[in-house]
C-alpha cells in the first residue's frame, strides 16, 4: 500500500466522524471511526489508483475541509485555533464525498471494493472491509448519522457522478 495516502485517509476519516459523530459509547465511536476509515480507504484508493497518483495528490495537496465544513454547518476554524486543526488541510473533498456514498449505498460499496482489488494499493495485502460491506447491528447503530442517506446527501451529491463514472455506472441513481 502507498503510505503517501495515510495522512489524507486519516484526516478525511476524522473529518467524517466529527461531522457525523456517534451518539453512543466510546466503543460506538471507535466502530463509527473504523467504518469511516474503511470507506475513506476504499474511496482514496479508487480516486488515486496508482502509487504515482497518490504521490501527485500529496504534492498538489488535497484541498482541505473548508467547503465541506460550510456545507455541513461545522464551525469554521479561526487563526487562534488553527494550530490544533492543521490536519484539516489534509481532508480530501472528493474522497469524503465518495466515502459518504459508499457508507450509504451497499451496492456502491461492493462495486468499489471489487474495483480496488486489482489496484496497486492492494498488492499482496489481505483485505477486510467487513464493517463497510457487512455491518452488524452494532456497527449500524454506532454510525447511524454517518450512514444516514438524508443527512450525508449534501456531501454525497458533491462528487457522486464522478464516483459512478469511475465505477462504470454512468448516472445510475443510488439506492
Amino acid at each position: 500500500m502507498s503510505a503517501e495516502l495515510s495522512p489524507l485517509i486519516a484526516a478525511t476519516s476524522q473529518w467524517l466522524t466529527l461531522a457525523y459523530p456517534s451518539a453512543g459509547t466510546a466503543l460506538d465511536s471507535v466502530l463509527a471511526e473504523v467504518q469511516a476509515r474503511q470507506a475513506v480507504t476504499v474511496a482514496a484508493w479508487l480516486c488515486y489508483p496508482t502509487v504515482l497518483d497518490a504521490e501527485l495528490a500529496v504534492m498538489a495537496g488535497s484541498g482541505g475541509s473548508d467547503r465541506l465544513d460550510r456545507l455541513t454547518g461545522m464551525e469554521p476554524v479561526d487563526d487562534a485555533q488553527w494550530l490544533g486543526h492543521a490536519w484539516r488541510t489534509w481532508v480530501d473533498e472528493v474522497v469524503a464525498s465518495w466515502a459518504a456514498c459508499l457508507l450509504t449505498d451497499p451496492h456502491l460499496a461492493e462495486g468499489a471494493v471489487a474495483a480496488i482489488t486489482a489496484g496497486e494499493h492492494t498488492d499482496g495485502l489481505p483485505l477486510d472491509f467487513r464493517r463497510l460491506l457487512a455491518p452488524d447491528e452494532r456497527d449500524v447503530r454506532a454510525a447511524a448519522l454517518l450512514r444516514h442517506p438524508d443527512l450525508v446527501s449534501p456531501v454525497c451529491d458533491l462528487h457522486r457522478a464522478r464516483l459512478l463514472g469511475c465505477l462504470g455506472l454512468g448516472e445510475r441513481l443510488t439506492a
